[in-house]
């Protein structure tokens, strides 16, 4: 009868569905010498949780604190900030054109260079207007082929 009660309890544990005190139960009978041939096969398992259960660390853990020095955390972002900085306004300062005054500005005393300077305004203008327009229309394309397959 305790035979059959052991396996029961086996199978219940390996599907893990057993008490503290059937698991224990468990323990004693594979810890004892007198364990049925064909379940001497789990007594090592058993065996071994008997053994851990006992074992005892002494190897010593140091304990370091997770806390950073935010001290220096701070000082190495305001230098990292401060060298951005001063990086943009050095090489702003050596890509900048040179000052015009604001009388030269707009001003021609020849008529005709005048004329050339705004004839060439005004191309630069009429490229970039057409350049715009072909893209509506490819825009306009397209709106029309969408209304041709997905009627609304």
């Amino acid at each position: 009868m305790e035979l059959d009660k052991i396996e029961n309890i086996l199978e219940k544990y390996f599907q893990g569905e057993t008490t503290i005190a059937e698991e224990k139960e468990l323990k004693e009978y594979f810890s004892s010498p007198n364990v049925a041939q064909h379940l001497e096969q789990y007594q090592p398992m058993f065996g071994y949780f008997s053994q851990v259960k006992q074992q005892k660390s002494t190897q010593e853990i140091p304990l370091q604190s997770k806390k950073r020095n935010v001290a220096w955390l701070s000082i190495a972002a305001s230098v990292v900030v401060l060298l951005g900085i001063g990086t943009y306004f050095f090489m702003s300062e050596k890509n900048a054109a040179p000052a015009v005054a604001q009388s030269e500005l707009g001003t021609y005393d020849n008529p005709e260079e005048a004329l050339k300077a705004t004839q060439k305004a005004l191309a630069l203008l009429s490229n970039n207007v057409n350049v715009g327009i072909e893209s509506v229309q490819y825009i306009n394309e397209y709106e029309q082929s969408k209304n041709k397959i997905f009627k609304q």
